[in-house]
């Protein structure tokens, strides 16, 4: 009976629990022979054995799986990162083309718009000097012209002094020699626009005393029915030697003159003078209007 009892005990996986079985028995009881005491060792070492490689086989697979597992996430972070760096290389590739693109052709446009500019400095520049070129012979030219001016004036200051000095030593003798009577030296009408008339007449005189006389002018347009005197402006002046009287008058409407009568009273002394209408006969280049002329001519009437 105890035998059956170290038996049962025997395929335990414990050593120790057989072994202290063994010895409870051992010291109870003396019947176990050395063959049965061999086995019961040589079941619990097998036993053993079986469960240590059992445990280290499970061990070695968790430590694969683990392994396993670390290796899986390292390559899936360095995939990540290898696709991460691969895309934001192409999106900056492509940011930095499409910048690299419009700074060119900012570029391109800046330049054209700076050679245009330049070419425009250029013209405005050759222009600039051609004016100024032509300013400064302008210059030269109004410069010399003005010199000829300033000698021209010069020369006829004095002819005019000379000319002056002339007349004073012809009138002083004319004067010791009784003077030179009233008398009209030379007279033109001429039309001009819008029905108006421009007199001119020019009228010598030189009292036996020397002395200034005062003169009173009348003009009077004549035809066979009727006669209309002409205002004049202004309605006296004063002779000594040569009086010049200057002026414009307006037709009235509907009248024809045939004669024009000038009359002149100075120093007691009077004239009267008939001139045909064809004093007032149209001249050429008569200008369209009375704005367009020029001032009255006082330059001296030919005879």
């Amino acid at each position: 009976m105890r035998l059956k009892s170290v038996l049962r005990l025997c395929p335990q996986p414990a050593r120790l629990a057989c072994q202290d079985s063994i010895s409870y028995d051992l010291e109870g009881s003396l019947h176990l022979s050395y063959p049965d005491y061999r086995n019961c060792y040589r079941s619990n070492t097998a036993a053993i054995s079986r469960l240590g490689i059992n445990s280290h086989g499970i061990s070695q697979s968790q430590q694969g799986a683990s392994t396993l597992v670390l290796a899986l996430f390292v390559v899936a972070i360095l995939v990540t990162a290898v696709v991460g760096l691969l895309f934001g290389h192409k999106l900056g590739y492509q940011r930095g083309y499409y910048s690299m693109q419009t700074e060119a052709k900012q570029a391109v446009i800046t330049s054209k718009e700076a050679t245009q500019e330049l070419k425009d400095l250029r013209l405005s520049s050759k222009i600039a000097t051609n004016e100024a070129a032509t300013a400064k012979q302008e210059l030269e030219i109004s410069l010399a012209n003005l010199k000829e001016l300033r000698e021209n004036q010069q020369e006829l200051t004095v002819e005019n002094k000379q000319v002056a000095q002339l007349n004073e030593i012809y009138a002083e003798i004319i004067s010791e020699q009784g003077g030179m009577p009233l008398q009209i030296l030379g007279a033109k009408i001429e039309p001009l626009p819008e029905n108006a008339f421009e007199y001119g007449f020019d009228i010598g005189m030189l009292a036996s005393d020397g002395k200034a006389k005062r003169l009173k002018p009348t003009l009077t347009l004549l035809n066979d029915d009727d006669f209309v005197e002409v205002p004049l402006e202004p309605a006296s002046y004063t002779i000594e030697g040569i009086t010049r009287i200057r002026g414009r008058f307006m037709m009235p409407s509907g009248f024809k003159p045939l004669q024009v009568k000038l009359s002149l009273r100075a120093g007691g002394q009077e004239v009267e003078q008939l001139y045909d209408w064809k004093l007032g006969d149209k001249v050429d280049n008569m200008p369209l209007s009375l704005l367009d002329l020029p001032e009255v001519d006082e330059s001296p009437i030919e005879p």
